[in-house]
């Protein structure tokens, strides 16, 4: 990257685009909620929007984009979404945005983005193999090797929030089904289980706020979506065998007490030196991987890149 490049990022409740210096500082960003109406079209007017003002002073070089979604590592476009953005899935992203904009994109996973921001300038900068997971409304996973994300065969790698996690059995994930690690270690799974204790409907932000003012009944849903993150970790160091496991997102700071203190109960001997270690970009992680994935793409496991 030589001159300052544009990133995406599109989320479920917002979409943010930041122009990303060479030296992965962000000079400037914009910021808007993620159309709840109007479907794809108007989440990808909101986005070029936003990446528009952005583009005088950028290179001429491709935008990058990440999204919430599974997305196809060749194409560009979302093989698969949650209900966080209706009608998201099979919508051609880097084709649509790149009419918008008149540059090329290209486009990945929003929780890739970010293990890519990391370990270009955050906390996983300098580190070969690095597992990200990314905390908030929902929750992801991204596993990067010297840089590229290990994509796996539909480029899906590493979407850790689908593994099944005791104390879930009543929760029910994002993907529609019950008893995942997402329906208990995200934003909306801290809301789902304070709802089950039988209090008042509240989003997970305010059931954090809660627990940091001493509700016994907000810590005791923090403790335990905490302590199911970190055993899950734990095992998944074991499996992949990073050099470092990161926590990124909006709830991670809720989340990491707990979640530290049960990784390294059941974190087996010989990966006792694997930290747990806080994302260092905070929301700017994503923008900034995405800055980086347009001049320098991800090569996916098989040979196809985005």
């Amino acid at each position: 990257m030589t001159a300052p490049v544009v990133g995406i990022d599109i989320g479920g409740t917002k979409t943010a685009a930041a122009l990303v210096d060479p030296g992965a500082r962000v000079l400037g960003r914009r910021e808007a909620p993620t159309p709840a109406r109007g479907g794809p079209a108007a989440v990808l007017d909101t986005a070029a929007g936003l990446a528009a003002g952005l583009l005088a002073a950028a290179g001429p070089g491709p935008v990058g984009v990440g999204t919430a979604g599974t997305v196809d590592p060749v194409t560009g476009a979302i093989r698969y979404a949650t209900g966080s953005l209706p009608g998201w899935a099979g919508t051609p992203v880097a084709d649509e945005l790149a009419a918008r904009l008149a540059r090329p994109v290209r486009v990945t996973n929003d929780v890739a983005a970010a293990a890519l921001g990391e370990c270009w300038a955050g906390a996983g900068r300098g580190l070969g193999h690095v597992l990200l997971t990314a905390v908030g409304t929902g929750l992801g996973g991204a596993v990067a090797r010297d840089g590229r994300i290990a994509g796996g065969a539909r480029g899906a790698a590493g979407q850790l929030g689908h593994l099944p996690a005791p104390g879930a059995n009543r929760l029910r994930c994002g993907c529609g089904r019950y008893g995942h690690l997402e329906a208990i270690a995200s934003g909306t799974g801290l809301a789902a289980a304070y709802a089950l204790t039988g209090g008042e409907p509240v989003t997970g932000r305010e059931v954090a706020r809660r627990a940091a003012a001493g509700d016994a009944t907000a810590r005791q849903v923090v403790e335990r979506a905490g302590t199911a993150l970190g055993a899950s970790l734990a095992g998944l160091v074991a499996l992949l065998d990073p050099e470092a496991v990161v926590v990124a997102g909006g709830a991670a700071g809720t989340l990491l007490p707990a979640a530290t203190t049960a990784y390294r109960a059941e974190l087996p001997g010989g990966w006792a030196h694997v930290p747990l270690l806080p994302a260092a970009l905070g929301a700017d992680a994503v923008v900034v991987g995405a800055a980086r994935l347009a001049t320098a793409p991800i090569h996916h496991d098989g040979g196809t890149s985005t």
